[in-house]
């Protein structure tokens, strides 16, 4: 995708991945839009980035969804680039009884929202003369960490729907793009500090060079190793995987 001259739609934005997405697009010259529930985190992105903006957002809402697409189709009639980046990441207990509430949380923001997102904003997206979708999903929907269970068949499921999208949307004008991070320092099950997990400015240095390609998987980091890894004999790397863990 060009990386300069868009008007870039970012859930999520106000802080991690999402953030460091929407300064990176920023720096670069485009119209930057973000989103998020905690209008504190977006307008502390704001401050630091003059000539950004932000909406509020609920991704687990139908309405909030509808009345954001309603907003930025209306004040951003060049829109071109929708990053749907929102995300929850909770330690959960597929071997017992699940939290009913936090999965169907979880469901609802990781998977329902950006499909959401997406259908909302669709229409306007293929009437641009080029435009792109970009869903961060995540190594976990390849090799799923048996303590975030939810987490990890969200981000699989998400991936499944983008090779169905692509591949609807194969004669259109709209690039379908998936980013699946491996272990990045964010606040996501308080890995900011972890030494194992790759920091995020040599993540985004990655992230952004791929971009700015014709790759329609955004793959930085060790996420090749684990994106090669589904198969018939997955099981026995998805074991060793997850007993080398320190969660």
């Amino acid at each position: 995708m060009k990386l300069t001259g868009n008007t870039v739609f970012i859930t999520g934005g106000g802080s991690g991945i999402g953030q460091a997405l929407a300064e990176a697009f920023h720096r670069r010259g485009n119209q930057v839009i973000i989103s998020g529930r905690r209008r504190s985190a977006l307008d502390e992105t704001l401050a630091a980035n003059p000539g950004m903006a932000a909406i509020e957002l609920d991704v687990q809402s139908l309405e909030s969804i509808q009345s954001a697409a309603q907003q930025l189709t209306r004040e951003y009639p060049q829109l071109n680039v929708v990053i749907n980046n929102a995300g929850i990441m909770l330690p959960d207990s597929a071997g017992s009884v699940q939290d009913d509430a936090q999965l169907l949380s979880t469901v609802m923001t990781n998977l329902i929202g950006p499909i959401r997102v997406t259908s909302a904003l669709i229409e306007h997206l293929k009437a641009q003369t080029s435009a792109t979708i970009v869903y961060n999903t995540s190594v976990l929907g390849f090799v799923p960490m048996a303590v975030t269970s939810v987490y990890s068949a969200t981000k699989a499921a998400l991936h499944s729907y983008v090779l169905s999208q692509r591949y609807k949307l194969r004669d259109s004008s709209v690039r379908v793009i998936e980013l699946a991070p491996p272990w990045v320092r964010t606040d996501l099950m308080n890995s900011r500090e972890a030494e194992a997990a790759m920091p995020l400015s040599a993540f985004m240095e990655q992230v952004m060079q791929q971009l700015g390609t014709d790759a329609f998987e955004i793959l930085a980091g060790n996420a090749p190793a684990l994106r090669a890894n589904p198969g018939p004999e997955e099981y026995s790397f998805v074991e060793n995987f997850n007993a080398s863990l320190p969660f």
